[in-house]
């Protein structure tokens, strides 16, 4: 990981030798090859990135605050963890294994247990909550690597107030569609919504 931060997602696999202080020989001591090595990379780059958004999955407060806290999670994440984002991008490209996708995956099935749990407690239909889901993620995912890449002068937190804005508006029109008004800024454990006349 270390190697990937200095030298970018370029990184040959002597460069990891050298920051890990040993010969590139004494590398493959411990993986069978490099597409070996990369794969353990993109994996502890996935358990990197589970641990970031773990403690999110049990967030409560008010609707806004938690689009909020997992919007900023996601840029943190990949404005720290730069180069290492564009080296899993690019071995998801060449390698047998794409990281990035599971990852998005992994998210993805997160936010359609939580979208489907509220969907259910309001009486609207569950079966929108997985595409709500993979749809956000992708917005969200593909945005913040476009920024990273091609900021325009937006800054880390006029990204995330965009974003949230965006993803806010997506779950509100999905909410009022099937007759639920929420506040943003009344905490779930609180509901404050209405369900309105359906059709």
């Amino acid at each position: 990981m270390r190697a990937i931060a200095r030298f970018g997602p370029e990184v040959s696999t002597e460069q990891i030798a050298d920051e890990a202080g040993v010969a590139r020989t004494r590398i493959y001591k411990h993986f069978a090859d490099t597409a070996d090595l990369q794969r353990a990379i993109a994996l502890r780059a996935a358990e990197m990135i589970g641990a970031q958004f773990s403690p999110l999955w049990g967030v409560s407060g008010t609707p806004r605050e938690m689009v909020h806290a997992t919007i900023g999670a996601h840029i943190e994440w990949l404005s720290e963890h730069r180069a290492l984002y564009q080296y899993l991008m690019r071995q998801s490209v060449t390698g047998p294994r794409d990281v990035v996708a599971d990852v998005k995956t992994a998210i993805a099935r997160q936010l359609t247990v939580l979208f489907e749990y509220y969907l259910g407690l309001f009486g609207a239909d569950q079966r929108v909550g997985e595409t709500i889901a993979y749809g956000l993620v992708g917005l969200v995912e593909s945005s913040t690597a476009h920024w990273l890449d091609t900021p325009r002068g937006i800054d880390r937190d006029d990204l995330r107030q965009l974003l949230a804005r965006w993803v806010w508006s997506i779950l509100d029109d999905t909410l009022r569609t099937v007759g639920v008004v929420l506040n943003p800024d009344s905490p779930l454990s609180d509901l404050d919504y209405r369900v309105l006349e359906r059709p």
